[in-house]
């Protein structure tokens, strides 16, 4: 009993004190009053088991709010109790009381009834009393304040005449009375004999002891101030929570806080249905909420009076329900939403959505309020819909974004404003997954057929299409569409679209997939003329004045990158389009252009720079398309710079992001660079078993599967199928060509088919595409593309004084440039070179600076090539701890053998300067003293002495 008794101690003494006066012959009467499910009943019943076992008469009853209007419930039911009574006595008790409550039936007025009532009451009294003239009475009555008002007349005239007599009433109550009830309250305390007890709820320590009942007392301690917490100290909830935690502890200790389940659940929807019948209603309204709310709107949510709102408010915060207006767990809220009918739940959202938007609240919060409701929204909520996707899409909740634009679609009838959320719908899935998004786009496909969609809409739509390699119906539907316009300007007639618009959505899908062009040259007349996207249209600014229309001058960058020779420009244009746009839907493919175009144009560091500018955009946003299409480029970046790891690195990374139907047509991009990458490390497996991946078959037909094709092509050459690499080359070409690509990027495939060629013995055909690749050479000296050509011509010649210059040419190129890996194959080509020259130490120079080269890059294969020892006719020296510095080296300070051994590397002063973190003076010095030390004249004659040289911080 100790255990169901926590902190009430107190009022149990008082209550056996008041049991000890009623058995000296002066009745008592007791009130008990307390928050709801505070332990009333649990104190009440304890007390009358003590009583019972102490031979006391214990006559209960309980008020009930569905008998409150039942004369004399609470009256019959300790009548029947009452066991001693004489069966004549009761059956003339019942009797005058089945007179009383037919009177009180037929009576209109209730004042009347209750008077009828005193009448017999003090009858039935004497009787009762009678009982207590033998021995002790205890009238136990619950929940009094839910008891008809007859019985309630009953218990004060019987507390009236109890003071001499041995008779105990014990009554519990709420705290919060009804005006109806009151009067029995007051007239209740005004007794001499009356003692009121308060039962408050239970402290974080009483808590603790109540779990120590069933834990370590560590255990309890540890878990008391988030049972707490979680509670309120309501003894029903901790209870139920604690039921909740041994259920899922068993017979373990706990160390972490119990989650509350359905004991806990069941508990709280019982805390509310034991209140008013407005309580379970204001309870629901908070939930709909979310979180604590004036009275006034819970009013004006739920339709109670605000008074009642207030009271029940109060009511929930005595019990523990709340906490400054709002639950204390969401498992509180749960419980309350799941047992609210679906029905009402849905209308009580609605109202609330509408009452809010009136009120002025934020989109995003009408917006979660009408999509709870699960149902068509009005035609106020729709353009609240439309910002509040957008405000969700700031706030990285795509999902709320999505959510939020679907239900607009659904909600809006047809016409050009449901189109317009339907294009903004698409650009919304297109975050997470294009693939999701193709249903979608092929309904605005035919809305835009219909001429529904604005100017800038056709073109993303357009755009959208491509990607997914949908770029020939695109372009029928362009066709169609601009057939159409042709013949409303010859009539007179206005047209959905501008002509600039259809012609920059030609020319875009020219520009990724150049065999659509079949589609609009087919059918054309002499007369037909094609605006130019990028003069304006009469009364309206150019398309690409548009603030968020980048497709036609991005377009424009790539062509001028493409034609060759116009480098420059192609750079200043795409430049232009990366500083004019910011990221976002419409001018993601836009923006990946123009840094393309940059890529094509030679200038990795300028597209290194906006690439990684545009990640980090894009890095705290929830946007996998957007990370994955710039972290491909970025993979090409990196390739393209020789950072084979990277570059594969990069590449996983984004085709892991999105599922593979994602990427569309986009997927020849970043599996083009991770075969290339895993072929040039050398995993030959890695790279054949990308090469099974499936591929969309519209892929060969767009500018980026000549990256694809050209990887396959490498892979097939470092695996020794030259006459498939060869084909594949071959093809790059013939693509090129018949899509008058004319300078050597993206894809320099003569120089590929060469290499195949060499590979196949063929020197000859080799040296012809060679040759025919210098005579198209648009580069000034020294860009990037005159580097690969000039190793190219070297190879493929059998003058070693020709080899021997052009080398040396291609490497003073490229050691400008940013291509690391092809410096590592020039320098070891030269290295070779050298060595059938005769000049061993030269070429074993230039072979070691090229096997650190490719180390940096990762391309083992070509390490193994280079590996000292291995490539001028010396043995490998030794490594490991067996390996000696040479004897020579032992005269050399730690800081000249340092400067000597990147020396003897190929490094030059200046960059052994930057790596030892030193001025070029100080280098000089040192060279200086070891020269002398070491009696060696010319520098290259350090690596003979000085290569096997180990020393800590030199890689």
């Amino acid at each position: 009993m100790a255990a169901r008794l926590v902190e009430r101690e107190h009022e149990w003494e008082t209550l056996n004190d008041l049991l000890g006066s009623a058995r000296r012959g002066r009745g008592r009467v007791a009130v008990i009053s307390g928050p709801i499910a505070g332990g009333k009943t649990t104190l009440l019943e304890c007390f009358t088991e003590q009583a019972l076992s102490e031979g006391a008469l214990v006559l209960e009853a309980a008020g009930s709010r569905a008998e409150r209007y039942l004369p004399f419930g609470i009256l019959r039911r300790i009548l029947d109790s009452a066991a001693p009574l004489d069966p004549a006595v009761h059956a003339e008790a019942t009797a005058l009381l089945d007179g009383v409550s037919a009177e009180a039936t037929r009576a209109d007025d209730a004042t009347g009834a209750v008077e009828a009532g005193m009448r017999v009451l003090p009858h039935v009294c004497a009787s009762l009393l009678r009982i207590a003239r033998g021995r002790t009475v205890v009238i136990a009555v619950d929940d009094v304040h839910h008891g008809d008002a007859l019985s309630r007349a009953f218990l004060l005239c019987l507390a009236r005449r109890v003071r001499q007599a041995g008779v105990l009433i014990v009554l519990t109550e709420a705290v919060r009375l009804l005006p109806a009830q009151l009067d029995f309250h007051a007239e209740l305390k005004r007794q001499p004999n009356c003692t009121s007890i308060r039962l408050p709820l239970l402290s974080a320590d009483g808590t603790g002891r109540l779990l120590a009942g069933h834990f370590s007392t560590a255990a309890a301690q540890r878990l008391s101030a988030d049972c707490q917490e979680a509670t309120g100290g309501n003894p029903l909830l901790v209870k139920a929570l604690l039921e909740d935690g041994l259920a899922t502890l068993g017979d373990s200790e706990p160390f972490q806080p119990f989650v509350p389940a359905e004991t806990f659940e069941r508990a709280v929807l019982d805390c509310l249905h034991r209140g008013d019948p407005e309580m379970p209603a204001i309870a629901r309204g908070i939930a709909v909420l979310g979180d604590a709310c004036p009275p006034a709107l819970l009013s004006r949510i739920t339709d109670v009076h605000v008074k009642t709102a207030e009271l029940a408010l109060q009511d929930l915060g005595r019990c523990g329900i709340l906490r400054d207006g709002a639950f204390r767990r969401p498992a509180t809220r749960a419980a309350v939403l799941t047992a609210t009918p679906p029905g009402a739940l849905s209308a009580l959202h609605q109202r609330a959505a509408r009452i809010l938007h009136q009120e002025g609240a934020a989109a995003l919060d009408v917006a979660r309020h009408l999509l709870a409701a699960r149902k068509p929204v009005a035609e106020w909520a729709i353009p609240v819909l439309q910002d509040a996707a957008e405000y969700a899409l700031v706030e990285d909740d795509p999902q709320l974004a999505l959510r939020c634009g679907e239900l607009a679609v659904d909600s809006c009838p047809e016409g050009s404003r449901r189109t317009a959320l339907k294009s903004r719908l698409v650009s919304i899935v297109w975050r997470s997954s294009p693939a999701a998004a193709e249903g979608h786009l092929r309904q605005l496909s035919r809305e835009f057929c219909a001429g529904r969609l604005t100017d800038r809409d056709l073109l993303h739509a357009v755009s959208c299409l491509a990607w997914m390699g949908e770029a020939r119906q695109a372009a029928e539907a362009i066709h169609g569409l601009q057939a159409a316009a042709d013949q409303a300007r010859t009539t007179g007639r206005p047209f959905a679209y501008e002509p600039a618009t259809l012609a920059a959505a030609r020319n875009w899908l020219s520009l990724i997939s150049p065999p659509v062009r079949d589609v609009f040259t087919s059918s054309e007349t002499p007369d037909t003329t094609t605006p130019d996207p990028r003069a304006p249209a009469a009364g309206r600014p150019a398309a690409h004045d548009m603030p968020d229309d980048a497709h036609v001058p991005a377009a424009e960058a790539m062509r001028t990158a493409l034609r060759g020779g116009q480098g420059e420009a192609a750079v200043a244009e795409a430049t232009r389009v990366l500083q004019r746009y910011h990221l976002s839907d419409r001018t993601l493919t836009s923006l990946v252009l123009a840094v393309l175009a940059l890529v094509y144009a030679g200038r990795l560091d300028l597209a290194l720079t906006w690439i990684d500018r545009l990640l980090g955009e894009c890095s705290t946003s929830n946007a996998p398309t957007w990370q994955a299409v710039l972290g491909a480029v970025r993979a090409e970046v990196a390739l393209r710079q020789g950072d084979l790891p990277g570059a594969a690195a990069q590449a996983r990374q984004a085709m892991s992001l999105i599922s593979v139907p994602c990427w569309g047509v986009g997927i020849a991009l970043p599996l083009g660079v991770l075969i290339e990458a895993e072929t040039r490390m050398g995993n030959l497996e890695e790279a054949m078993g990308l090469l099974e991946q499936p591929v969309p078959e519209t892929m060969l037909e767009t500018r980026t599967g000549l990256h694809y094709l050209r990887a396959r092509g490498r892979c097939h050459l470092a695996t020794g199928r030259y006459h498939a690499a060869l084909r594949d080359f071959l093809t790059c070409g013939e693509l090129m060509q018949a899509w008058e690509m004319e300078a050597a990027e993206p894809v320099p495939w003569r120089l590929d088919a060469a290499e195949a060629w060499l590979a196949i013995g063929n020197v000859p055909r080799a040296r012809e595409y060679v040759e025919a690749q210098r005579q198209r050479e648009t580069g000034p000296a020294g860009s990037r593309p005159r580097g690969p050509l000039l190793f190219a011509l070297a190879r493929t010649s059998g003058d070693l004084g020709y080899r021997l210059k052009r080398l040396t040419e291609a490497v003073e190129i490229l050691e400008q440039g940013e291509d690391r890996l092809q410096l590592a194959r020039s320098l070891g080509e030269l290295g070779s070179a050298y060595r059938a020259a005769g000049d061993f130490n030269r070429a074993r120079m230039l072979v070691r600076k090229a096997w650190h080269v490719a180390k940096s890059c990762g391309a083992q294969p070509l390490c193994q090539e280079f590996t000292p020892g291995q490539g001028d006719g010396e043995p490998a020296p030794v490594v490991g701890r067996e390996a000696e510095a040479p004897s020579e080296a032992e005269v050399l300070s730690e800081a000249e053998a340092r400067v000597a051994l990147l020396a003897a590397r190929g490094h030059t002063n200046r960059e052994i300067a930057t790596k030892l973190y030193v001025t070029v003076s100080t280098v000089e010095q040192h060279l200086t003293r070891i020269y002398r030390k070491l009696q060696v004249k010319r520098r290259r004659d350090l690596p003979a002495r000085l290569w096997d040289l180990s020393l800590p911080g030199i890689a």
